[in-house]
Protein backbone atom coordinates (compact mmCIF):
# COMPACT_ATOMS: atom_id res chain seq x y z
CA UNK A 1 0.00 0.00 0.00
CA UNK A 2 2.89 2.35 0.72
CA UNK A 3 4.10 2.01 -2.87
CA UNK A 4 0.60 2.74 -4.14
CA UNK A 5 0.28 5.90 -2.03
CA UNK A 6 3.75 7.05 -3.10
CA UNK A 7 2.91 6.57 -6.78
CA UNK A 8 -0.34 8.44 -6.36
CA UNK A 9 1.47 11.37 -4.77
CA UNK A 10 3.83 11.48 -7.75
CA UNK A 11 0.85 11.46 -10.09
CA UNK A 12 -0.73 14.21 -7.99
CA UNK A 13 2.20 16.53 -8.64
CA UNK A 14 2.01 15.76 -12.36
CA UNK A 15 -1.74 16.47 -12.40
CA UNK A 16 -1.28 19.75 -10.53
CA UNK A 17 1.50 20.74 -12.93
CA UNK A 18 -0.72 20.12 -15.96
CA UNK A 19 -3.68 21.88 -14.32
CA UNK A 20 -1.50 24.91 -13.57
CA UNK A 21 -0.28 25.15 -17.19
CA UNK A 22 -3.78 24.80 -18.67
CA UNK A 23 -5.32 27.27 -16.22
CA UNK A 24 -2.50 29.77 -16.71
CA UNK A 25 -2.86 29.62 -20.47
CA UNK A 26 -6.66 29.86 -20.48
CA UNK A 27 -6.92 32.82 -18.13
CA UNK A 28 -4.36 34.80 -20.14
CA UNK A 29 -6.22 33.93 -23.36
CA UNK A 30 -9.37 35.68 -22.11
CA UNK A 31 -9.62 39.24 -23.46
CA UNK A 32 -8.88 42.00 -20.97
CA UNK A 33 -6.53 42.16 -18.06
CA UNK A 34 -6.47 42.63 -14.29
CA UNK A 35 -6.21 46.40 -14.64
CA UNK A 36 -8.90 46.89 -17.27
CA UNK A 37 -11.58 49.27 -16.01
CA UNK A 38 -14.71 50.90 -17.36
CA UNK A 39 -12.82 54.12 -16.80
CA UNK A 40 -9.34 53.26 -18.18
CA UNK A 41 -6.31 53.90 -16.01
CA UNK A 42 -3.53 56.10 -17.37
CA UNK A 43 -1.15 54.19 -19.63
CA UNK A 44 1.81 55.01 -17.37
CA UNK A 45 0.02 53.58 -14.33
CA UNK A 46 -0.87 50.38 -16.19
CA UNK A 47 2.74 50.03 -17.33
CA UNK A 48 4.01 50.40 -13.76
CA UNK A 49 1.52 47.82 -12.45
CA UNK A 50 2.39 45.37 -15.21
CA UNK A 51 6.08 45.77 -14.42
CA UNK A 52 5.47 45.31 -10.68
CA UNK A 53 3.63 42.00 -11.17
CA UNK A 54 5.80 40.84 -14.13
CA UNK A 55 2.81 41.02 -16.48
CA UNK A 56 4.97 42.69 -19.13
CA UNK A 57 7.14 39.58 -19.40
CA UNK A 58 6.50 36.73 -21.87
CA UNK A 59 3.96 34.15 -20.69
CA UNK A 60 6.51 31.43 -20.01
CA UNK A 61 8.56 33.81 -17.86
CA UNK A 62 5.42 34.83 -15.93
CA UNK A 63 4.62 31.16 -15.36
CA UNK A 64 8.15 30.47 -14.10
CA UNK A 65 7.90 33.37 -11.65
CA UNK A 66 4.58 32.08 -10.37
CA UNK A 67 5.41 28.38 -10.09
CA UNK A 68 8.79 29.09 -8.51
CA UNK A 69 7.15 31.00 -5.65
CA UNK A 70 4.93 27.99 -5.00
CA UNK A 71 7.25 25.01 -5.20
CA UNK A 72 10.63 26.42 -4.13
CA UNK A 73 11.01 26.73 -0.33
CA UNK A 74 12.97 29.53 1.30
CA UNK A 75 15.01 29.82 4.48
CA UNK A 76 15.36 33.31 5.92
CA UNK A 77 17.88 34.13 8.64
CA UNK A 78 16.26 37.35 9.80
CA UNK A 79 12.71 38.52 10.25
CA UNK A 80 11.29 40.64 7.49
CA UNK A 81 8.23 42.89 7.72
CA UNK A 82 5.00 41.39 6.36
CA UNK A 83 4.60 41.90 2.63
CA UNK A 84 1.79 41.18 0.21
CA UNK A 85 4.18 39.52 -2.24
CA UNK A 86 6.18 37.63 0.45
CA UNK A 87 3.30 35.93 2.26
CA UNK A 88 3.90 32.18 2.59
CA UNK A 89 1.33 29.57 3.50
CA UNK A 90 3.91 27.60 5.52
CA UNK A 91 6.00 29.84 7.76
CA UNK A 92 7.62 28.08 10.73
CA UNK A 93 10.56 28.68 13.06
CA UNK A 94 13.71 26.63 12.52
CA UNK A 95 15.89 25.20 15.34
CA UNK A 96 18.29 27.58 17.04
CA UNK A 97 21.26 26.04 15.25
CA UNK A 98 20.21 28.01 12.16
CA UNK A 99 19.94 31.26 14.10
CA UNK A 100 17.47 32.95 16.41
CA UNK A 101 15.44 34.44 13.56
CA UNK A 102 15.70 31.57 11.06
CA UNK A 103 12.40 30.56 9.43
CA UNK A 104 11.31 28.02 6.83
CA UNK A 105 8.87 29.41 4.23
CA UNK A 106 7.05 27.54 1.50
CA UNK A 107 4.08 27.92 -0.89
CA UNK A 108 3.51 31.53 -1.87
CA UNK A 109 0.46 31.97 -4.12
CA UNK A 110 1.32 35.61 -4.62
CA UNK A 111 -0.52 38.91 -4.14
CA UNK A 112 -4.08 39.59 -5.11
CA UNK A 113 -4.55 42.40 -7.60
CA UNK A 114 -7.82 43.45 -6.02
CA UNK A 115 -6.35 44.47 -2.65
CA UNK A 116 -3.13 46.15 -1.56
CA UNK A 117 -3.28 44.72 1.94
CA UNK A 118 -4.12 41.04 1.30
CA UNK A 119 -2.46 38.15 -0.48
CA UNK A 120 -3.99 34.96 -1.86
CA UNK A 121 -2.76 33.10 1.23
CA UNK A 122 -4.57 35.63 3.43
CA UNK A 123 -7.80 34.85 1.54
CA UNK A 124 -7.20 31.14 2.05
CA UNK A 125 -6.55 31.55 5.79
CA UNK A 126 -9.62 33.72 6.37
CA UNK A 127 -12.20 32.27 3.98
CA UNK A 128 -11.27 28.65 3.33
CA UNK A 129 -12.10 27.52 6.91
CA UNK A 130 -15.62 28.91 6.43
CA UNK A 131 -16.10 26.88 3.24
CA UNK A 132 -14.70 23.78 4.96
CA UNK A 133 -17.10 24.15 7.90
CA UNK A 134 -20.05 24.55 5.54
CA UNK A 135 -18.85 21.63 3.42
CA UNK A 136 -18.47 19.31 6.41
CA UNK A 137 -21.96 20.21 7.65
CA UNK A 138 -23.48 19.71 4.18
CA UNK A 139 -21.64 16.41 3.60
CA UNK A 140 -22.66 15.08 7.02
CA UNK A 141 -26.27 16.00 6.29
CA UNK A 142 -26.08 14.34 2.87
CA UNK A 143 -24.81 11.08 4.36
CA UNK A 144 -27.21 11.18 7.32
CA UNK A 145 -30.19 11.53 4.97
CA UNK A 146 -29.05 9.79 1.80
CA UNK A 147 -27.69 6.49 3.10
CA UNK A 148 -30.62 5.58 5.42
CA UNK A 149 -33.17 6.71 2.81
CA UNK A 150 -31.50 4.62 0.11
CA UNK A 151 -31.34 1.52 2.32
CA UNK A 152 -34.92 1.95 3.53
CA UNK A 153 -36.39 2.35 0.04
CA UNK A 154 -34.39 -0.63 -1.25
CA UNK A 155 -35.76 -2.85 1.52
CA UNK A 156 -39.30 -1.55 0.85
CA UNK A 157 -39.03 -2.00 -2.91
CA UNK A 158 -42.19 -1.30 -4.94
CA UNK A 159 -44.15 -0.18 -1.90
CA UNK A 160 -45.63 3.16 -0.92
CA UNK A 161 -42.48 3.96 1.10
CA UNK A 162 -40.27 3.22 -1.89
CA UNK A 163 -42.27 5.44 -4.24
CA UNK A 164 -42.52 8.20 -1.65
CA UNK A 165 -38.82 8.17 -0.79
CA UNK A 166 -37.71 8.14 -4.41
CA UNK A 167 -40.16 10.95 -5.22
CA UNK A 168 -38.46 13.07 -2.57
CA UNK A 169 -35.09 12.10 -4.01
CA UNK A 170 -36.16 13.06 -7.53
CA UNK A 171 -37.35 16.43 -6.26
CA UNK A 172 -34.02 16.95 -4.52
CA UNK A 173 -32.06 16.15 -7.67
CA UNK A 174 -34.34 18.18 -9.96
CA UNK A 175 -34.66 21.42 -7.98
CA UNK A 176 -31.43 23.46 -8.25
CA UNK A 177 -29.88 25.13 -5.24
CA UNK A 178 -30.51 28.57 -6.70
CA UNK A 179 -34.25 27.89 -6.24
CA UNK A 180 -34.26 25.83 -3.04
CA UNK A 181 -31.98 28.22 -1.12
CA UNK A 182 -34.22 31.35 -1.45
CA UNK A 183 -37.26 29.16 -0.75
CA UNK A 184 -35.70 27.95 2.51
CA UNK A 185 -34.85 31.54 3.41
CA UNK A 186 -38.41 32.66 2.82
CA UNK A 187 -40.08 29.82 4.75
CA UNK A 188 -37.73 29.28 7.69
CA UNK A 189 -36.22 32.75 7.92
CA UNK A 190 -38.92 35.22 6.91
CA UNK A 191 -42.24 33.47 7.54
CA UNK A 192 -41.50 31.24 10.53
CA UNK A 193 -38.38 33.10 11.84
CA UNK A 194 -36.68 29.90 12.95
CA UNK A 195 -33.21 30.54 11.51
CA UNK A 196 -31.19 33.57 10.33
CA UNK A 197 -31.52 34.39 6.67
CA UNK A 198 -27.91 35.47 6.13
CA UNK A 199 -24.65 35.67 8.02
CA UNK A 200 -22.12 33.33 9.55
CA UNK A 201 -20.62 32.65 12.96
CA UNK A 202 -23.30 30.81 14.98
CA UNK A 203 -24.68 27.24 14.72
CA UNK A 204 -28.04 28.67 13.64
CA UNK A 205 -26.37 30.26 10.59
CA UNK A 206 -25.22 26.82 9.41
CA UNK A 207 -28.61 25.09 9.29
CA UNK A 208 -30.23 26.59 6.18
CA UNK A 209 -27.16 26.72 3.88
CA UNK A 210 -26.07 23.22 4.95
CA UNK A 211 -29.54 21.86 4.21
CA UNK A 212 -29.78 23.70 0.88
CA UNK A 213 -26.39 22.36 -0.15
CA UNK A 214 -26.72 18.92 1.40
CA UNK A 215 -30.23 17.95 0.36
CA UNK A 216 -29.35 17.83 -3.35
CA UNK A 217 -26.44 15.53 -2.65
CA UNK A 218 -28.50 13.47 -0.19
CA UNK A 219 -31.01 12.78 -2.97
CA UNK A 220 -28.20 11.65 -5.28
CA UNK A 221 -26.69 9.38 -2.61
CA UNK A 222 -30.12 7.92 -1.78
CA UNK A 223 -30.84 6.98 -5.40
CA UNK A 224 -27.38 5.50 -5.88
CA UNK A 225 -27.53 3.55 -2.59
CA UNK A 226 -30.94 2.10 -3.46
CA UNK A 227 -29.87 0.97 -6.94
CA UNK A 228 -26.61 -0.55 -5.71
CA UNK A 229 -28.22 -2.31 -2.74
CA UNK A 230 -30.99 -3.80 -4.91
CA UNK A 231 -28.34 -5.24 -7.22
CA UNK A 232 -26.39 -6.79 -4.33
CA UNK A 233 -29.52 -8.26 -2.74
CA UNK A 234 -29.96 -10.43 -5.84
CA UNK A 235 -26.47 -11.94 -5.59
CA UNK A 236 -25.92 -15.60 -4.73
CA UNK A 237 -24.00 -14.92 -1.53
CA UNK A 238 -26.99 -13.06 -0.09
CA UNK A 239 -29.24 -16.05 -0.76
CA UNK A 240 -26.61 -18.29 0.82
CA UNK A 241 -26.45 -16.11 3.94
CA UNK A 242 -30.22 -16.23 4.29
CA UNK A 243 -30.25 -20.00 3.71
CA UNK A 244 -27.81 -20.43 6.60
CA UNK A 245 -30.38 -18.83 8.89
CA UNK A 246 -28.68 -15.49 9.52
CA UNK A 247 -30.94 -12.75 10.82
CA UNK A 248 -32.15 -10.36 8.12
CA UNK A 249 -30.57 -7.38 9.92
CA UNK A 250 -27.20 -9.14 9.92
CA UNK A 251 -27.52 -10.08 6.26
CA UNK A 252 -28.26 -6.47 5.30
CA UNK A 253 -25.73 -4.72 7.53
CA UNK A 254 -22.82 -7.17 7.29
CA UNK A 255 -23.07 -8.62 3.81
CA UNK A 256 -25.30 -6.54 1.54
CA UNK A 257 -24.69 -2.94 2.62
CA UNK A 258 -20.91 -3.10 2.73
CA UNK A 259 -20.70 -4.63 -0.75
CA UNK A 260 -23.07 -2.01 -2.16
CA UNK A 261 -21.02 0.97 -0.98
CA UNK A 262 -18.38 1.06 -3.73
CA UNK A 263 -20.49 3.15 -6.20
CA UNK A 264 -21.55 5.41 -3.33
CA UNK A 265 -17.98 5.95 -2.14
CA UNK A 266 -16.92 6.69 -5.74
CA UNK A 267 -19.41 9.57 -5.89
CA UNK A 268 -18.67 10.84 -2.38
CA UNK A 269 -14.99 11.48 -3.22
CA UNK A 270 -15.38 14.31 -5.77
CA UNK A 271 -18.58 15.39 -4.01
CA UNK A 272 -16.67 16.01 -0.78
CA UNK A 273 -13.97 17.93 -2.65
CA UNK A 274 -16.56 20.22 -4.20
CA UNK A 275 -18.35 20.82 -0.90
CA UNK A 276 -15.19 21.46 1.13
CA UNK A 277 -13.77 24.04 -1.26
CA UNK A 278 -16.89 26.19 -1.41
CA UNK A 279 -20.06 26.59 -3.44
CA UNK A 280 -20.68 29.94 -5.04
CA UNK A 281 -24.49 29.91 -5.18
CA UNK A 282 -25.09 28.99 -1.53
CA UNK A 283 -22.39 31.32 -0.23
CA UNK A 284 -23.79 34.20 -2.27
CA UNK A 285 -27.45 33.64 -1.39
CA UNK A 286 -26.77 33.28 2.34
CA UNK A 287 -24.02 35.92 2.52
CA UNK A 288 -21.35 33.46 3.68
CA UNK A 289 -17.75 34.72 3.48
CA UNK A 290 -16.34 31.57 1.87
CA UNK A 291 -14.08 30.80 -1.08
CA UNK A 292 -16.83 30.52 -3.68
CA UNK A 293 -17.58 34.22 -3.86
CA UNK A 294 -13.91 35.17 -4.16
CA UNK A 295 -13.33 32.68 -6.96
CA UNK A 296 -16.17 34.02 -9.13
CA UNK A 297 -15.30 37.64 -8.42
CA UNK A 298 -11.64 36.96 -9.25
CA UNK A 299 -12.65 35.59 -12.67
CA UNK A 300 -14.62 38.75 -13.42
CA UNK A 301 -11.74 40.93 -12.25
CA UNK A 302 -9.03 38.87 -14.03
CA UNK A 303 -7.28 38.44 -10.67
CA UNK A 304 -4.83 35.85 -11.94
CA UNK A 305 -3.21 34.78 -8.62
CA UNK A 306 -6.59 34.15 -6.95
CA UNK A 307 -7.81 32.16 -9.96
CA UNK A 308 -4.66 30.05 -10.08
CA UNK A 309 -4.53 29.50 -6.34
CA UNK A 310 -8.18 28.47 -6.07
CA UNK A 311 -8.01 26.10 -9.05
CA UNK A 312 -4.84 24.45 -7.73
CA UNK A 313 -6.38 24.16 -4.28
CA UNK A 314 -9.50 22.50 -5.66
CA UNK A 315 -7.43 20.17 -7.85
CA UNK A 316 -5.27 19.12 -4.87
CA UNK A 317 -8.34 18.43 -2.71
CA UNK A 318 -9.97 16.48 -5.55
CA UNK A 319 -6.86 14.31 -6.08
CA UNK A 320 -6.58 13.64 -2.34
CA UNK A 321 -10.29 12.75 -2.18
CA UNK A 322 -9.85 10.25 -5.01
CA UNK A 323 -6.84 8.75 -3.22
CA UNK A 324 -8.91 8.26 -0.08
CA UNK A 325 -11.66 6.67 -2.18
CA UNK A 326 -9.18 4.20 -3.68
CA UNK A 327 -7.96 3.26 -0.21
CA UNK A 328 -11.54 2.74 0.92
CA UNK A 329 -12.10 0.36 -1.98
CA UNK A 330 -9.64 -2.12 -0.50
CA UNK A 331 -11.29 -1.84 2.92
CA UNK A 332 -14.79 -2.35 1.55
CA UNK A 333 -13.88 -5.23 -0.77
CA UNK A 334 -10.76 -7.23 0.23
CA UNK A 335 -10.64 -8.69 -3.30
CA UNK A 336 -9.44 -5.31 -4.56
CA UNK A 337 -5.67 -5.02 -4.48
CA UNK A 338 -3.87 -1.69 -4.64
CA UNK A 339 -0.42 -3.02 -5.46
Amino acid sequence: MAKFVFRRFLWMFLVLFLVSIITFGLMHAVPGGPFSREKPLPAATVALLNAKYHLDEPLHIQYLYYITDIIVPRVTLERTPPSQSENYLIDIDLPDIFGDEARFKWVNFGPTYGSRSRSVNDIFRENLPVSIQLGIAALSLSLAIGLPLGVFTALKRNTFWDYGGMSVAIIGVSVPVIISAPLLQYLFGVQWRLFPVTGWGTPANVVLPAFALGFVNAALIARLTRASLLQVLNEDFIRTARAKGLAERRVISLHALKNSLIPVVTVIGPLAAALLTGTFVVETVFGIPGMGRYFISSIRARDYPVIMGTVLLYAAVLVMANLIVDLLYAWIDPRIRLE
